[in-house]
């Protein structure tokens, strides 16, 4: 049975009560990350003969208009809070613990990464045995493994729900109120205090205040259609604000030469940017869910979850094996400037030859994105697991897998492994 069929058998099976446009949206979401990726990949071979890697976003100035399109990160945060909001009350009306559903949830958000860890692990090895610069090395992995920040992030997330739902049960939109609040004073001191370790910080206040609105669109309150209109107007309106009256910058990702980041940490524009893109979706909330009846478009965003993870963390790997085979093939394409006419009327070809190279990797990656459940660990090596994961990831995001450790990597590399055996994660445990 081919993967639409087999889509189309899960999909047949989709009770009425499914809220099908929060998969829609989290399909959309994780694609539109993946093309803005892909779009501003620049890598460039010039008259000397050397690989760079020029930035689109400060080549071409105008492009960073398009971060706000691409830029769609608050978006998951958005559904996974609705989706998390579903899965914890049903785990705690089937009277199933803590223990039991964080489980599930790490299954399906570690497994899937770990196998990406250790092709890039080897992947280094064996560049440094052929005497590959260790700058190439910390830079080639550093692209590919820019996904598993938000994967950091959002582990971080779901071993709170417990206690961010709690807040969102007693508090409501206040709880979102408190986040935002919090996070205000966190830019104040950023700035005007001179403090950017604190920033940092903010990882926790705006991916979460986002996370909450998750919550209220779950529970009735947010409502869809012109009623979500204020939020869209007044996003937007506060997001120019901060931009062009204050001290941000205006892409919603980081650009090179810039001193200010909008993401690394997160500020203040980016829980405005996903304010302004919540009520924009929930405006279109009754005719997509009326449109995700069709069985087609259901069929797709459903064959598109069932990978989702898959894709969104092999994607960069996509694009570095393309351009590292176009090296290899005498340059072919890389010798066209960025930003040119040229380059730009190149970029469907080179978008396709990505997605081939994708295809090709989640076909054989996807299988661990589907473990099955199993006994539970205890929650406190859950949570000590997870949290050693998220460590782990984040620091590989931020310095890649090459070091001067075994093998010539980075000691960071054990840990995801060593906080899945906490956890009792296991990427090659069967569905049942």
């Amino acid at each position: 049975m081919g993967l639409w069929s087999q889509a189309a058998a899960v999909a047949a099976k989709t009770p009425e009560t499914r809220n099908r446009y929060v998969d829609f949206l989290r399909a959309v979401s994780i694609l539109a990350v993946i093309s803005g990726h892909w779009l501003v990949a620049a890598p460039y071979v010039g008259a000397e003969g050397q690989l760079s890697l020029p930035n689109l976003l400060a080549r071409q100035p105008w492009t960073q208009w398009l971060t706000w399109a691409f830029q769609v990160m608050p978006v998951f945060f958005f559904v996974g809070g609705y989706s998390n909001g579903v899965s914890w009350n049903a785990a705690m009306r089937d009277g199933r613990g803590y223990p039991s559903w964080l489980d599930a949830r790490l299954q399906r958000l570690i497994g899937p990464v770990l196998p990406l860890i250790v092709v890039w692990a080897v992947l280094a090895t064996v560049a440094s045995q052929m005497g590959a610069r260790p700058e190439m090395i910390k830079v080639g992995s550093q692209l590919a493994l820019i996904p598993i920040w938000f994967l950091a992030v959002y582990i971080m997330a779901v071993l709170l729900v417990p206690l961010t739902y709690s807040a969102w049960q007693r508090y409501g939109l206040l709880s979102f109120g408190a986040l935002v609040f919090l996070a205000l004073a966190n830019d104040v001191l950023f700035f005007a205090a001179d403090l950017p370790a604190v920033g940092w910080i903010n990882y926790g206040f705006i991916w979460l205040a986002v996370h909450q609105l998750g919550y209220a669109w779950r529970d009735g309150q947010l409502k869809g259609g012109l009623k979500a209109l204020p939020w869209a107007f007044g996003g937007l309106a506060i997001l120019l604000g901060l931009v062009f009256l204050g001290p941000y910058p205006l892409a919603m990702v980081s650009v090179p030469g810039d001193e200010i980041s909008n993401t690394l940490p997160p500020k203040l524009p980016m829980l405005a940017l996903g304010v302004t893109q919540i009520g924009l979706m929930l405006t279109l909330e009754a005719p997509m869910r009326r449109w995700l009846r069709r069985p087609a478009p259901w069929t797709a965003t459903v064959l598109v979850n069932g990978m989702i993870m898959t894709i969104f963390l092999w994607h960069l790997t996509s694009s570095t094996i393309i351009i590292g085979g176009a090296l290899q093939m005498g340059n072919v394409g890389l010798t066209v400037e960025p930003g040119t006419g040229l380059w730009w009327a190149l970029r469907p070809a080179w978008i396709a030859s990505y997605l081939i190279g994708l295809a090709i990797l989640a076909l054989g990656f996807s299988r661990f994105e589907r473990g099955g459940a199993g006994v539970a660990a205890a929650a406190w090596r859950l949570v000590g697991g997870a949290a050693l994961v998220g460590l782990g990831l984040a620091l590989l995001a931020l310095d890649g897998v090459g070091g001067d450790g075994w093998f010539w990597l980075s000691p960071w590399v054990a840990l995801p492994f060593v906080g899945a055996l906490i956890a009792g994660v296991n990427p090659l445990r069967s569905r049942s």
